[in-house]
């Protein structure tokens, strides 16, 4: 797992809260779950750079995402090592890999690895729709 450091950005709740929709706030902030299959960006093949929806920092490239059919976006690799930070989950009677943002430490999704999706990495980061948003390649 990462060893967690302080958040670079920092804001209270109140802050988040009046920053967020209730929906975002749910996910990013109190690590809830969007339903699946209901993400803007669940099916997307647009190119472009996937960033952080609370703080802005770049998480994912649409060169690491590919379809692998869980009602998500999946990617096989943030779009640098030090853009995510990965936590244990004991949560729900399950052990996972919670995915948080390095830089506001904003809860992304979960990794799970060795599932047979033939990425380079073997994993595949499962990320929900709302805790992003797309720059489109110009």
């Amino acid at each position: 797992m990462t060893e967690i450091q302080q958040p670079r950005v920092s804001k209270t709740d109140e802050e988040w809260r009046a920053q967020l929709s209730p929906d975002e706030y749910a996910v990013l902030r109190q690590a809830a779950t969007e339903r699946p299959y209901t993400g803007e960006y669940t099916d997307t093949e647009t190119e472009g750079v996937y960033s952080c929806r609370a703080c802005g920092a770049e998480l994912f490239r649409s060169d690491t995402k590919f379809h692998s059919h869980c009602g998500w976006p999946s990617f096989y690799a943030p779009s640098d090592s030090d853009a995510v930070i990965l936590k244990e989950d004991s949560s729900l009677g399950m052990r996972r890999v919670e995915v948080l943002c390095a830089s506001c430490h904003s809860h992304l999704g979960h990794v799970f690895h060795g599932e047979g999706y033939g990425t380079p990495t073997d994993d595949r980061y499962c990320i929900n729709s709302i805790s992003m948003t797309l720059a489109p390649r110009q």
